[in-house]
């Protein structure tokens, strides 16, 4: 979720808002640690995938901290909303600069490149103080804001704490077509899911490094879909500058970015389909199948565009959590009566069977 060196979690005092903004991204003053933090294209071979498709035609919603104007973004981000009423009414105010950097891995296009370059994003400010809106936020407000206005995505690379209001607006936000990315958490602070990745059916994404490792700050879970990178990763920032830095919350602005990709590419799949195009696709990493620390694996740019992937069947669906289907050897029970009425019918016959040659042994020997 947080960038390198973010004092990031729901900030709460005037006093932190000063600490947060110095710590919030380092900027990459240096033009070779910027280049350096592009790593990322390389790794998911995101030239190649962009032949395919680059997005175009496809909406992204950004709920963060806004979304400043700057010169590799501005022809990518429409207007959007503030919700905090501290900004413009268009959420391009942002203070902290999280939020830019977001956009920018979603769709910049300049000294630094973002995963779908030909995306439009609209800026949801959700908060001005942090990458965490705490119990105060009203994230579901621009959750169903961003619905009515065309997003067929939601990136949210923030944390809040768990509300029904929240948990309902991310359901109509699924129930209305639109696949919703969230960051898993950084360890420390993190020790669990964050809300909203933790809600079901939410595309929950952890990091990777360099060498595609887990990176020891994501949070390890259950609730992990799928990993991209977020370790020394460089981006848009504001003030025009860029920044350089790790966290979950740059994974799943990657990813956010390869769903509309493969939205811009298959307009017509269905978001649980393209959720599950991307798991069927990814890289498999650790343990054998899904797991706690990259989920179903690695996004693959290349494979989620091109691959023959069957449709999605209910035994095959994605899931946040490790299945709660009863096993085959706990469905054995209820075979039982069936073969024990088997069995008996069998021993019926056989005694039938004995009695009647014993019956004829026994008329036999009367005749002689």
């Amino acid at each position: 979720m947080s960038r390198s060196k973010h004092i990031p979690f729901r900030v709460a005092l005037a006093t932190s808002v000063i600490a947060a903004n110095l710590a919030v991204g380092q900027i990459a003053a240096a033009a070779d640690q910027t280049s350096d933090g592009q790593w990322f294209h390389g790794f998911l071979h995101t030239a190649q995938a962009q032949k395919t498709s680059r997005g175009a035609g496809v909406v992204v919603a950004v709920i963060d901290t806004g979304v400043a104007h700057h010169g590799d973004l501005d022809a990518a981000v429409s207007d959007g909303l503030d919700l905090t009423g501290l900004g413009s009414d268009d959420g391009r105010t942002d203070l902290v600069g999280h939020g830019t950097a977001m956009a920018g891995l979603i769709a910049a296009s300049g000294r630094v490149n973002g995963i779908a370059p030909a995306a439009k994003i609209i800026s949801v400010r959700a908060t001005g103080l942090g990458n965490g809106i705490g119990a105060g936020g009203r994230i579901e407000e621009g959750i169903r804001w961003a619905a009515d206005h065309g997003a067929t995505v939601i990136s949210i690379s923030l944390a809040t704490v768990y509300t029904p209001e929240v948990d309902r607006a991310i359901q109509e936000a699924m129930a209305a077509d639109i696949v919703v990315v969230a960051a898993i958490g950084n360890s420390p602070p993190d020790v669990a899911a964050t809300y909203p990745a933790a809600l079901p059916g939410v595309v929950a994404v952890g990091s990777v490094d360099r060498a595609g490792r887990h990176s020891p700050r994501s949070v390890v879970s259950p609730k992990v879909v799928v990993s991209a990178p977020g370790v020394d990763i460089s981006s848009t920032y504001k003030d025009g500058r860029y920044s350089y830095g790790t966290g979950t919350s740059n994974a799943t602005a990657i990813v956010a970015g390869a769903v509309a990709l493969v939205r811009s590419k298959y307009p017509n799949m269905p978001a649980t389909e393209v959720i599950h195009r991307l798991t069927a696709t990814a890289t498999d990493k650790g343990p054998k199948g899904r797991d706690d620390q990259y989920g179903y694996g690695v996004i693959n740019l290349v494979a989620a565009l091109t691959a023959d992937v069957p449709p999605l069947t209910p035994s095959a669906a994605p899931s946040t959590a490790p299945s709660t289907a009863p096993s085959k050897n706990a469905e054995a029970p209820a075979d039982e009566p069936l073969n024990l009425g088997i069995l008996l019918a069998g021993l019926a016959g056989l005694l039938i069977l004995v009695a009647l040659i014993a019956g004829a042994v026994i008329l036999a020997s009367r005749r002689r």
